[in-house]
């Protein structure tokens, strides 16, 4: 059977989408619904809390870092052995760069190419009838854009709920649930966004709680209705993995644990279907790569937060740094700041990390960068020939105090083309830099 998918979006962050994800997901699969999840965009924090409720990898699906190609892939492997996809948006339903049509990372792209309707989830705290003008907008904004209903979030009362209700259905669409404002925060957030869902020990308490909202207050038998088979993606897939980043290594040691979780599932899942293995270590456990492996990746997470206890890891830094001298090792965004000579803290105590690139960071002297990256290799290296093209983002508020005398990884162009010049660094079999990779680029800009 082919599998049915829904995508619940919002006008803008912070409305409630993962909240109505979540609590979705959880009741469907109470119901004995084998349910699956993805993410659009580049965000690695919501997909680890799809997965802890489907016990599925967390995928990502993006049409600016992704081609045509890669994104059917993705959504083919999101569909295996699942009869409901839902796929929660990035941002609002139509944010994204300015150009190129369909391909500007924002999740009407997704929601158009593959013909995915759209439950569009409204904040309607501070609203009454307004939220009518706002539903229709949002409905008739792209024609190849389905909305197929509105879940309204955080309503306040009875009266608020005929009030929101009434306007939404004057705009001509189907209110598929009302959630009811709840005191409290329900998911704990932190400077990257919520508070990662390995640390919730209460999580799957919460999600039983969720379930039970959900049954309550959502229409879950119309949103069921609501979802709609996908195309068949053998077609459009032709190609696709040309543009899948390639494994590292054949036996790839990743560090893992609550310093270093934001490996992108679509790269786990693919490179073991390329034949490569996967073997976990924990630094912050004083864990070495294992000296079998062939390749060790450091992903991105929350270094600066374990700082003092990474820099006491004189097994994990003695073992990375023999490794490196026969293997590639890679460090991505918080795997580069360890890879570095120190990382200062918020309360700028500085910290020895392992010296294998000449950088210093600092989390004390904040500085948001973030957006789309396209990359362009210096030199030849685990990513890639030199030349290589590579498109991901960059997500951090830490800033680089010193830079060293390292070779470049990379040139960066942000989404819209603006020149960001070199970043990272190299040396000998040694990489790292702030810039998460999701794919390659197989057109030059």
């Amino acid at each position: 059977m082919t599998a049915r998918a829904l995508m619940v979006a919002a006008p803008r962050s912070g409305g409630g989408k993962t909240t109505v994800t979540l609590a979705l997901l959880a009741a469907l699969k109470r119901r004995g619904v084998r349910v699956g999840a993805a993410k659009t965009g580049p965000d690695y924090i919501d997909p680890a809390f799809h997965a802890a409720i489907t016990g599925r990898p967390g995928l990502n699906l993006d049409s600016w870092c992704m081609n045509p190609a890669l994104l059917a892939t993705v959504l083919h492997a999101a569909t295996q052995e699942v009869d409901v996809l839902v796929v929660e948006s990035a941002m609002g339903l139509f944010d994204g760069l300015v150009a190129p049509q369909g391909a500007r990372g924002a999740p009407a792209d997704i929601a158009a190419r593959f013909g995915i309707p759209v439950v569009l989830v409204l904040d309607v705290s501070g609203q009454g009838q307004s939220v009518g003008p706002i539903a229709k907008g949002f409905a008739t904004w792209q024609p190849d854009v389905h909305v197929t209903g509105v879940v309204l979030n955080r309503v306040a009362s009875a009266r608020h709920a005929g009030l929101t209700q009434g306007a939404v259905q004057a705009a001509g669409l189907e209110v598929l649930g009302t959630l009811l404002r709840q005191p409290g925060q329900p998911l704990p957030e932190r400077h990257l966004g919520l508070v990662q869902a390995r640390e919730h020990g209460g999580l799957t308490d919460w999600l039983e709680k969720l379930a039970d909202k959900a049954e309550q207050e959502l229409d879950l038998n119309a949103l069921l209705a609501a979802a709609q088979p996908l195309p068949n993606l053998q077609a459009a897939m032709q190609g696709g993995m040309h543009s899948m980043l390639p494994p590292p290594g054949q036996r790839i040691a990743v560090a893992e644990d609550d310093a270093f979780s934001f490996l992108y599932g679509h790269l786990a899942l693919f490179w073991r279907q390329a034949g490569a293995e996967l073997v976990p270590f924990s630094p912050l456990a004083d864990q070495a790569p294992d000296p079998s492996c062939t390749a060790c990746w450091l992903p991105g997470g929350y270094p600066e937060l374990h700082a003092a206890k990474l820099a006491a890891a004189h097994t994990f830094k003695e073992g990375l740094t023999q490794f490196a001298t026969q293997h590639p090792v890679h460090g991505e965004c918080g795997g580069y700041m360890v890879l570095g000579q120190g990382l200062e803290d918020a309360a700028g105590t500085r910290h020895s990390m392992v010296g294998l690139l000449g950088h210093s960071t600092s989390f004390a002297r904040r500085k948001l960068n973030l957006g789309y990256r396209q990359a362009t290799l210096e030199a030849e290296c685990v990513l890639g020939p030199k030349g290589a093209c590579l498109r991901g983002h960059e997500f951090h508020y830490a800033s680089v105090l010193e830079a060293g005398a390292d070779t470049p990884l990379a040139t960066l162009v942000a989404g819209d083309g603006t020149a960001l010049g070199p970043c990272g660094g190299q040396r000998g079999n040694v990489t790292g830099s702030f810039f998460h990779v999701l794919a390659q680029h197989l057109t030059f800009l």
